[in-house]
């Protein structure tokens, strides 16, 4: 795992070291085993390096081909990199290295921008063709791997996180209020935006080729869904579960290569605990290596679990309590985002990273079950809601329109209150209901919070749209698979796995998810939709096929997720900090947000009459960022 940068200049001048130089001293996080700076004419590319495979110096990146024609940075890992060698060495390439980046680069020089369709893992690329004059870049089919770009007619400049590109003194510092807007309903802000103004990111399953000041963007992956596997008797469903188990199988064993100690993130949850269950498999006699997080709240905390499944297989384990100080990190978060980030699990992400580095460079987790399984408790509550459905849309409007007039009480217990909400849910479309399940601030908390000058210049753009367009897209045939592919392109690549990223790299840490390898997505993706939610049990055929590796009270506990009790800090230890930065004269200056509205928010929130909580920890995000980024 590294951190790669590049600028490319299109107005003749040569391209100077100091850029690269800046950049990989922000970037030494990612890499802090190696780093390298090459300054080619037109173009310099830098890398940052964290030594995985290959410990060797041979594996010193900027990277060339036998001719240096061609100049690789690359990030992430391939993991079938060793099937891809042989025939390219067959084909006559020269290999002074054993890592996985001299045979992208080589089956680059083979197959061009297809290449990227041949590789198994994570990844983000970069290639710069000096004869050619072109740049190609590309980033994995999920979005595991970040990848920042700034384009112009002068240069062209890409990073794997923000905070080297806006040092650039070349590149200006505004905010893109379009982006902004979408951030609050989203909790980040989805690609291709960036909270900056000129500054895109490149999409998950995209490449790029860049000449002359002139891009072309491709897509060469999206999940499909059809045609679905046979299922339609109980042999046929046994040898699809038999087939799944040994997809996730496979999936963790390939996981394992590596040339410096390994280990895993245990939360407790299933995903989790069946990929150290299977790592103790393939790893006979060689305890795993496990870390946990958890918190004194007990709602919150998973530690029980993770110490049950430690205790079963006999793992090497090690734990950690957070508590509200641990908000002190907040400062180095907003630093390595770069741009406002509100999923508050980033902050025990951290805290269990960097417990892992401690011990291991690189870790496996569970990320990704509850997308291609559907896990979320939002997939149940949509399954019961279609229900309702038959009553029109435009009944639930009117009725909601006419319960909106009486005055009721505030309190969210209020019968008048209940029902009003519940006519207001009815009267959405499926889609949309889901995404209020899981959105931030909707259109209607927009037009309370925003001011009439903010309002209009974000006026017309519906953030919905993001989602909605993922679902018109797909080759779905039924809501919870739609559901599926949406989170799995907008909620996935824009929010969850950069949590994991950033928080880990921060660290210094790999992290490795076996249950979003491409392959295994695929086979899901194609499972009816009953063997993932049948009647209301979520991850139905992935409890299943774990049914004989984990305990049953583990497989059918109620879902707790890796949440942080926002709620009480926000109403006791923190409830001065928020009110104190939210209300302060230097965040109500900026114009997003009117007074009264946020002073609602607060008072609500510490009088415990509505759950703001993430949207509060929404809004100290964006002012943080700010102060940091934004101000003088």
């Amino acid at each position: 795992m590294c951190g790669i940068y590049g600028k490319i200049r299109w107005d003749g001048r040569a391209a100077g070291a100091e850029d690269a130089e800046r950049a990989c001293d922000g970037l030494r996080h990612r890499g802090p085993d190696d780093r390298g700076v090459v300054t080619l004419g037109e173009a310099c590319l830098g890398h940052t390096r964290l030594s995985i495979i290959d410990l060797s110096p041979q594996g010193h990146q900027p990277m060339p081909n036998e001719d240096e024609t061609l100049w690789i940075v690359f990030n992430g890992e391939i993991y079938n990199f060793q099937d891809l060698r042989p025939r390219l060495e067959a084909g006559g390439h020269r290999f002074r290295s054993r890592t996985d980046t001299e045979v992208v680069l080589h089956l680059f020089e083979e197959e061009g921008p297809a290449c990227v369709e041949r590789l198994r893992g994570m990844f983000s690329i970069a290639i710069w063709d000096r004869k050619g004059k072109a740049l190609f870049l590309a980033r994995d089919r999920v979005g595991k791997k970040p990848l920042f770009y700034r384009g112009g007619r002068d240069f062209f400049s890409f990073c794997s996180e923000l905070a080297p590109l806006v040092a650039d003194p070349e590149i200006p510092v505004n905010v893109d209020p379009v982006a902004i807007h979408h951030y609050l309903t989203f909790q980040s802000v989805p690609a291709p935006f960036s909270a900056y103004d000129g500054i895109r990111k490149l999409p998950p399953g995209h490449w790029m080729t860049v000449r002359d000041g002139r891009e072309e963007l491709r897509r060469y992956w999206k999940l499909s869904f059809a045609p679905k596997h046979p299922a339609d008797t109980a042999a046929r469903r046994g040898l699809l579960e038999e087939e799944l188990l040994e997809k996730v199988r496979e999936a963790v064993r390939i996981r394992l290569v590596s040339d410096v100690p390994l280990g895993a993130l245990l939360s407790g949850g299933v995903d989790s605990s069946g990929v150290v269950a299977l790592m103790s498999r393939e790893t006979p006699g060689k305890p795993v290596k496990t870390f946990s997080v958890g918190f004194r709240e007990k709602e919150f905390n998973e530690l029980e679990y993770a110490r049950e499944v430690a205790l079963l297989y006999g793992t090497d384990h090690k734990e950690f309590t957070l508590r509200p100080d641990m908000l002190s990190v907040l400062p180095l978060l907003v630093e390595r985002f770069g741009e406002p980030f509100a999923d508050s699990a980033a902050i025990p992400t951290y805290y269990i990273s960097s417990i892992a580095r401690e011990h291991v460079t690189v870790a496996l987790c569970g990320d990704g079950g509850d997308e291609s399984f559907a896990g979320y408790h939002r997939y149940k509550l949509n399954a019961l809601l279609r229900g309702a459905d038959f009553i029109p849309h435009s009944l639930s409007r009117g009725v909601f329109r006419a319960l909106n007039i009486i005055p009721h009480s505030p309190s969210i217990h209020s019968p008048l209150w209940i029902a009003k909400r519940a006519f207001q849910f009815l009267s959405l479309s499926p889609e949309r209901r889901n995404l209020r399940f899981c959105s931030h601030f909707d259109a209607g908390l927009k037009a309370e919070l925003y001011t009439p000058e903010f309002a209009g210049r974000t006026a017309g753009i519906d953030s919905d749209e993001i989602v909605l367009a993922r679902y018109r897209e797909t080759d779905a045939d039924n809501l919870l698979d739609a559901t599926l592919y949406a989170d799995i392109h907008t909620y996935l690549p824009d929010t969850l796995l950069p949590k994991v990223d950033v928080t880990s790299m921060a660290a210094s840490l790999e992290t490795r998810s076996p249950l979003l390898d491409h392959e295994l997505m695929e086979f899901v993706a194609r499972l009816p939709a009953d063997m993932k939610l049948r009647r209301l049990t979520t991850k139905y055929v992935l409890k299943k096929v774990f049914g004989a590796l984990l305990p049953e009270k583990l497989l059918s506990r109620p879902k707790m997720g890796f949440g942080v009790p926002l709620g009480e800090w926000f109403r006791t230890d923190l409830k001065d900090m928020v009110r104190d930065t939210l209300l302060s004269r230097r965040a109500l200056g900026r114009g997003y947000f009117r007074e009264e509205a946020i002073r609602k928010i607060l008072d609500e929130q510490a009088q415990n009459r509505w759950h703001w909580h993430y949207h509060i920890y929404n809004l100290l995000m964006l002012e943080l960022w700010h102060r940091r980024f934004i101000d003088p």
